[in-house]
């Protein structure tokens, strides 16, 4: 029986550089491109003797990049070998079948790892899927003659193939293999695999998942955590702040890093430390992360866009603004200080939104339509009652806090030397923010030349992505979606299938 796990990607609206650091707090939000992991038994039938064997076979597809890669799993100190494969390794997907199968090692009594001997003794066969949102598609429409539009993008096939970057570059500044868009895929692919081979692996049960705002027993949800950021902090070489794995799991939230040292067992793993130990210290650990319930207030719309001017190293652009901290402390920390309550305004405007919108739903809904048609100077004029008052002060504190986010990120990267909002991102993001019904735009995450953001008033979407366009930006398809990890019904790529056929029968 095949296992189906999906897991989001991020944009990080607020919190960028801050969140590094403890107890600076991040606004994450999920989006609705997903990465998928597929896990079913390799082989169906067992050989007599299956139980003197010492290793297990695992096979790893991608179908998007065309790879297909074999691994033995040593069943004895729970490694991988890869004996053969039609591209690059994966260290993202090693690392959690290698982490995930530990966890089920570490703490399963004696009965349950019999079965488990027999479930892996039948080999693993993961498949790999992620949402064409994480990819970029732009060259291939552009030499389609397409317009820059999502309509564009909406005509690619679901799970389309992927290009890789032609140009070889060497240095700081090389460019990826694959052209991504930033949304945080090697979180979500782990987060995918991991969930999907701990449910397999009967560790946790997702099926109890199914509607994640009723969940009030987060254990087996903690323990998905615990084992996607460990394995995705071994694959990249390094302990990061984590929002982007806590976001493909929790979904969309306020978050506040956890601890580097809590992972520094599984640091120890890598230099010979028996991995079921490693995994036990780390479900003990002391995950001292901090996650608020978060989203955005209603009737708002997040877009995303690429401006295609060129993708920034995010290692490198954090290793400059390190630097710069330690070069100019005392600047470092006041230019820190500012934008920190800049952030913490703007998540207290929008959490006082949804909150008006909850006790008086008539005027904000009013409210937010007339303001969704306006420029932002004649907001505070279309508030008729006082509860309307209330929302309106809202949308413009909101717009005032992120143009002082914006403004001290400008400030960090001319210090550090680093473009983290470059020129042509603050005439967009200028433009864009004077437009009708925009209540927010910026540079998602560490910034850059990457991608753009905006939350939008009711239906004044369509006229920021028409805009865009003419400005040689493309709107793509992400939008907001709370949901975190989850348990699927069937084969994503079945279902596109099926509603393909339906859509056929109903034209």
């Amino acid at each position: 029986m095949a296992v189906v796990a999906s897991a989001p990607g991020k944009v990080l609206m607020t919190g960028g550089y801050l969140i590094l650091e403890r107890p600076n707090a991040g606004l994450v939000l999920s989006t609705n491109a997903r990465f998928y992991a597929i896990v079913k038994p390799l082989y169906h039938l067992l050989s007599p003797d299956s139980w003197a064997w010492a290793w297990t076979d695992v096979k790893l597809t991608s179908p998007q990049l065309s790879r297909e890669s074999m691994y033995k799993l040593s069943l004895k100190n729970l490694t991988l070998q890869c004996v053969s494969s039609s591209g690059s390794g994966n260290p993202f997907v090693e690392q959690a079948v290698q982490y995930s199968v530990a966890a089920a090692h570490a703490t399963f009594d004696k009965d349950k790892k019999e079965a488990l001997q027999k479930l892996l003794l039948q080999g693993l066969d993961i498949t790999i899927l992620g949402s064409n949102d994480f990819y970029s598609y732009r060259n291939q429409i552009e030499a389609r003659g397409l317009p820059l539009l999502p309509e564009a993008l909406a005509t690619l096939p679901p799970f389309a193939s992927i290009t890789f970057n032609s140009e070889e570059s060497s240095g700081e500044n090389c460019k990826p293999e694959v052209a991504k868009t930033g949304l945080g895929s090697s979180a979500a692919m782990t987060t995918a695999v991991v969930a999907a081979l701990l449910h397999y692996l009967g560790v946790v049960n997702l099926a109890l998942l199914s509607d994640q705002n009723q969940v009030k027993d987060t254990t087996d949800l903690d323990v998905v955590h615990m084992i996607a950021q460990t394995a995705h902090c071994i694959a990249q070489g390094k302990v990061g702040s984590g929002f982007d794995v806590s976001s493909a799991v929790y979904g969309s939230h306020r978050y506040v890093r956890f601890s580097p040292e809590v992972i520094s067992s599984a640091q120890d793993s890598a230099k010979g430390a028996p991995l079921q130990e490693v995994l036990l210290e780390i479900l003990k650990g002391k995950w001292d992360h901090e996650r608020t319930k978060f989203c955005l207030p209603p009737l708002m719309t997040l877009l995303l866009g690429e401006p295609g001017a060129g993708g920034s190293s995010t290692p490198s652009m954090v290793g400059a603004v390190k630097k710069w901290q330690k070069a100019d402390f005392q600047k470092a920390q006041e230019t820190w200080r500012k934008l920190s309550e800049e952030n913490l305004a703007l998540e207290t405007q929008l959490n006082t939104l949804s909150k008006l919108a909850e006790k008086h739903w008539d005027e904000y809904n009013s409210l937010i339509n007339s303001c969704s048609m306006l420029k932002p100077e004649k907001w505070i004029e279309q508030a008729t009652q006082q509860s309307q008052e209330a929302i309106a002060k809202a949308l413009v504190g909101a717009r005032n806090a992120m143009l002082g986010i914006r403004y001290h990120m400008r400030q960090m990267g001319e210090a550090a030397g680093v473009p983290i909002e470059p020129e042509s991102q603050t005439q967009l993001l200028d433009a864009t923010m004077n437009m009708e019904g925009v209540l927010l735009a910026g540079v998602p995450g560490a910034g850059g030349f990457d991608a753009v953001f905006a939350v939008t008033l009711g239906d004044s979407s369509n006229h920021v992505i028409k805009s865009w366009s003419s400005r040689n930006v493309l709107a793509m398809l992400v939008r907001e979606d709370p949901r975190g990890v989850s348990l699927e019904g069937a084969d994503p790529r079945t279902r596109e299938i099926t509603s393909s056929i339906s859509s056929i029968r109903i034209e």
